[in-house]
């Protein structure tokens, strides 16, 4: 159940019987004995019954126990005709693989172009504080 938090809201969207503010306040109700859980964002409260709940409304409403949640229900997928398995080609792959970007070309110090020492460090003095200006 969702209900945006305006208390003086004359009906409630969903139910348009209902104001907004009895909806609210049964909800808080059954939230302070257990059996709903509250969650709130964006001006609207959102409601959630637990287990706890459910056994409540079925023995206030004199319900069997084959009647469950729509929410708890499992939804039936339509039975579809199986796809048949694509086979992968087998042997070498070609220029566009993975791993061609992983080969170097023949001849070329790959380690020798990365990592510490490959490139002279210099450090030049900086603006702002703390440095002495060039003389």
């Amino acid at each position: 159940m969702v209900a945006e938090r305006d208390l003086f809201l004359p009906k409630h969207p969903e139910l348009e019987k209902i104001p907004n503010l009895h909806v609210i306040k049964a909800l808080q109700s059954l939230k302070s004995r257990g059996y709903v859980e509250q969650n709130f964002a964006w001006r609207h409260y959102y409601w959630r019954l637990t287990n706890e709940g459910i056994q409540y409304l079925r023995d206030y409403l004199h319900l069997p126990a084959e009647i469950v949640p729509a929410t708890l229900k499992k939804p039936t997928r339509p039975e579809g005709r199986p796809r048949p398995m694509q086979s992968r080609p087998e042997g070498p792959r070609g220029e566009g693989s993975r791993d061609a970007y992983r080969r170097a070309p023949s001849g070329m110090d790959k380690t020798g172009d990365a990592g510490a020492g490959s490139s002279t460090v210099e450090f030049r003095g900086g603006f702002g504080r703390g440095s002495k200006r060039p003389q």
